[in-house]
């Protein structure tokens, strides 16, 4: 996370105000300097909300630096934005970029639950995106199929975005794709590492990603009786509570 907020504001991308944090003493004076609300998180292997610990005040810091084991750890501001979105974009050997519409993310305890095309972002919002998504991908020369988490910030301009994350992979916010596109984000991943010409990202469809987290996935038998709902199971063999376990996708006419 710190490398990725570090490359991402040396190619003047915004990101919420971060610090790097190894001791408690570093934890300290970034919060002198950040302020809070902040989120003190693992620099590594987190997901899903895992690896992170909400510091509201001062009073709550040395219990989220001991919650989270001692390792290296990044600070950073707790944003306000408006909405969430993430742009897909994919890049071939010949250097040709492609995004996919931008769906608006809703979160639920650290976990997507949902993502919705269109998302109802205006057209200088999701052009902005496209350019951060193409600039990102070509900065790491980068092949195949990359998603960018963002953060919109109207307080700061109309179209203003933040980066939140990125993922070198096709990523959960674009499993939409898969019956909303005629080429899916999986597909184009294939067809740009092995030299093929991208397909194509336009979205022929609205679509409703929706995550089978944990027992949601008993509701399967049924969801698959709706029209326009198309069932996509992992065959994770336990429902755990926070574990995705397959997803549905509510399609209907654009």
């Amino acid at each position: 996370r710190l490398v990725e907020k570090s490359t991402m504001r040396d190619l003047g991308i915004g990101t919420a105000d971060f610090a790097a944090v190894t001791t408690f003493d570093d934890l300290t004076d970034a919060l002198e300097r950040i302020g809070t609300p902040a989120i003190l998180k693992t620099r590594r292997l987190g997901y899903d909300g895992k690896g992170q610990a909400p510091i509201h005040d001062k009073a709550e810091a040395k219990a989220a630096f001991e919650s989270l084991g001692g390792v290296s750890l990044i600070l950073e501001k707790r944003v306000p934005f408006a909405a969430e979105l993430s742009v897909i974009v994919v890049r071939g050997r010949d250097g040709q970029t492609r995004c996919y519409d931008c769906p608006r993310n809703e979160h639920s305890g650290g976990i997507l639950r949902r993502s919705t095309v269109p998302g109802g972002f205006s057209a200088d919002v999701i052009a902005e995106a496209h350019k951060i998504g193409r600039q990102v991908i070509e900065a790491l020369d980068y092949i195949g199929v990359l998603a960018v988490e963002l953060f919109h910030v109207p307080d700061e301009g109309p179209a203003a975005l933040l980066v939140n994350e990125i993922a070198p992979r096709v990523h959960n916010s674009g499993h939409w794709t898969m019956d909303a596109c005629i080429c899916d984000q999986f597909e184009n991943h294939i067809r740009a590492i092995a030299g093929w010409p991208i397909g194509s990202t336009d979205r022929h469809s609205n679509a409703v990603m929706e995550n089978l987290i944990g027992a949601d996935v008993h509701a399967w038998p049924a969801l698959a009786t709706e029209a326009g709902v198309s069932v996509h199971l992992y065959g994770k063999s336990e429902a755990r509570a926070g574990r995705k376990m397959g997803h549905i996708n509510r399609v209907t006419p654009r």
